[in-house]
């Protein structure tokens, strides 16, 4: 999970060097981009469940089915979303942003950028697959690639060299895009490489089986929501910040990728819950539940204090990288302080989060999810669009978040209603 946040620190280091303008931008169309993918990510969660639990049970027949069925259920789902967001994104942006520049520039990056969604969910399914059946380490070739080429054509097409034109926000646009189809690639080039598809035929299953793509997409459907819910409640908080200037929403730009830096550890333990806390509830062991997230907790924690330590140390030299404005790293450097004590706070909550996920009680991890954004976007409302305060007390809204999050899904663990759960 670091090699993305690099390549997301990468945009912002070189966008940071085209203009304040192509920065702030980024992060506004940049977020747009990222609730699709994690709509992917919600479908090939619920998914990951249902994997873990016939890793569990040792029916690979009943793995090589899902994972026909869900290739074509996700190749149709993610041209469904691209058709939707070319008709969307204008009149999203449109209303929205008060710049007339930030629309048009937010527009046409998404015109490129959506067209890397398909293969950015196709890989999200492999990565489900390979980590269910215990062959995680696969989902670094595939990051790596694009990771390594994402920055190489960054510096080609933002900048424009090798005699091609600078293209600036639209190059960062394209070069993920052509980086997610080389991604793709190389996932689904191992299942034939190492020899997976004698384990799993998936040419044996090519037929569309209707109900078995119900069942997923009914695991599956409240975490779509739940995601889409989640992120796009970070897409109102930007909004409402570029009504704060254009300056705050630089910043803000800036402060994101801190969320990939300290997250990445929390995220990784986060999943690896999900799919263990689903893996023994098929053994039969539902009683180790708790024992095992527990454990997972305090690992979470402690990365995450040991990152924060490292950042805010060097929390000026980390914000040089983006900006030589100074200005702008002062505007940024409180809130940076703030956010780095917001991830300890998620560095349990997502745990405890993917915890229930694990359970395969989806559709409470929804209520959970409108529960704790709504909370984090009345907060937003009334101190960033009302209030006008100042960029540190916008940030302050991740405490609001985690801590709704936190305590809504330690209760419900604690409550034991998830035991019993048929997937």
């Amino acid at each position: 999970m670091l090699i993305p946040v690099l390549n997301n620190l990468t945009n912002n280091f070189f966008l940071g060097r085209v203009g304040e303008r192509a920065l702030a931008v980024n992060g506004v169309s940049g977020i747009f981009y990222l609730i699709l993918a994690m709509v992917g990510y919600g479908l090939a969660s619920g998914i990951q469940i249902q994997f873990s639990r016939r890793a569990a049970q040792h029916d690979l027949t009943g793995i090589t089915r899902i994972l026909t069925n869900a290739g074509m259920l996700t190749v149709f789902l993610s041209l469904c979303l691209m058709m939707a967001s070319m008709w969307l994104a204008p009149l999203i942006f449109g209303l929205s942003l008060h710049i007339n520049d930030h629309v048009m520039m937010s527009v046409s990056f998404i015109f490129i950028r959506i067209w890397g969604l398909p293969f950015l969910m196709l890989t999200q399914l492999s990565n489900a697959f390979y980590i269910s059946i215990g062959k995680s380490k696969y989902l670094l070739a595939g990051s790596l690639t694009a990771t390594v080429l994402n920055i190489l054509l960054d510096y080609v097409f933002i900048f424009g060299h090798w005699g091609l034109p600078a293209m600036g926000l639209n190059g960062a646009a394209l070069s993920s895009v052509i980086a997610e189809m080389a991604g793709c690639g190389v996932m689904w080039g191992l299942f034939l490489l190492n020899k997976l598809m004698k384990q799993f035929p998936i040419a044996q299953y090519l037929e569309l089986d209707l109900r078995l793509c119900r069942r997923m997409l009914r695991i599956a459907s409240p975490l779509i929501l739940q995601y889409f819910f989640s992120i796009g409640g970070w897409q109102v908080f930007f909004i409402f910040v570029e009504h704060l200037g254009e300056k705050e929403l630089a910043a803000s730009q800036i402060l994101r990728p801190i969320f990939g830096v300290i997250g990445t550890s929390s995220w990784a333990f986060s999943t690896t819950c999900n799919t263990m806390v689903s893996n023994i509830i098929g053994q039969g062991k539902s009683n180790r539940v708790p024992e095992l997230i527990t454990k997972v907790v305090k690992l979470s924690v402690s990365a995450s204090i040991v990152q924060c330590i490292i950042l805010l140390l060097l929390g000026t030299p980390y914000l040089r990288l983006f900006t030589h404005d100074e200005s702008l790293i002062q505007l940024a450097l409180p809130s940076l302080y703030v956010i780095c004590m917001a991830t300890v706070m998620m560095s349990v909550a997502t745990v405890l989060f993917n915890g229930v996920v694990g359970t395969g009680n989806t559709r409470v991890n929804l209520l959970i999810e409108i529960f704790c954004v709504g909370s984090y976007l009345v907060y937003c409302y009334f101190v960033i669009e009302r209030a006008r305060l100042a960029l540190v007390w916008a940030w302050g809204s991740e405490f609001v978040y985690w801590t709704t999050l936190l305590i809504t899904g330690y209760w419900y663990l604690k409550s034991g209603r998830w035991k019993g759960k048929e997937i």
